[in-house]
């Protein structure tokens, strides 16, 4: 299990400002990742040191936005403001969280502008809607070449700061957070009662020092 990648969600209205926000601070690039069919969702990506990436998605017009959990979870975050939407985990093998919370991973599908397809399966974003400290998880079913964070890039990930509570996304994970995050630090917050629990900013090691996105 390892940190796979960071979600910030927009509205689609919203993505080209908020790629060329993100991506101006960090002192990087995003690239065009292509759209979820199956999700109705269409992403950007940054690599990130770590074999880890952002993506800044947003839920298109379509039918699947609507029914899909993922392109669900997304339209919420982007109608709540915008912002972070999760933590993304890897695994090898998906069977014991499908055996754990009683269903079915569900695949995903995405093809990049210069036609490299990348296919995944992916499960707990009904978990994420209904408590957003939660990460969840997907299990990669292309080569790693094909990784959205196969290249890595300068920029790396130095803490997470997370509205919520380390036993509870412990007990989800089986494990100590710190395992998976493999040295990035992250800092418990209170709840706020006017707000909702998940990640509220993230600190990034560029060239230029420490930049924290909120």
């Amino acid at each position: 299990m390892r940190l796979d990648h960071l979600s910030y969600a927009c509205h689609k209205s919203a993505m080209a400002d908020v790629v060329q926000r993100i991506g101006s601070d960090l002192g990087a690039s995003f690239m065009d990742g292509g759209r979820h069919p199956s999700f109705g969702t269409q992403n950007f990506v940054l690599p990130l040191a770590g074999h880890c990436y952002i993506e800044v998605v947003a839920a298109l017009d379509h039918p699947a936005a609507d029914k899909a959990p993922f392109g669900r979870a997304v339209q919420q975050r982007a109608d709540a403001g915008g912002g972070w939407l999760g933590w993304v985990l890897a695994v090898d093998d998906l069977k014991p969280i499908e055996q754990r919370l009683g269903r079915s991973a569900v695949p995903g599908r995405r093809v990049r502008p210069d036609g490299v397809e990348l296919t995944w399966e992916q499960i707990g974003v009904l978990d994420l809607i209904d408590d957003p400290q939660l990460p969840f998880f997907v299990r990669w079913t292309q080569e790693p070449a094909k990784h959205p964070a196969a290249t890595p890039g300068s920029v790396a990930i130095e803490s997470i700061e997370v509205i919520g509570d380390s036993g509870t996304v412990e007990a989800w994970l089986g494990e100590s957070i710190t395992a998976p995050l493999s040295g990035i630090h992250v800092e418990w917050m209170p709840f706020d009662p006017e707000g909702n629990p998940g990640i509220s900013a993230v600190t990034f090691a560029t060239n230029n020092g420490s930049v924290r996105i909120d």
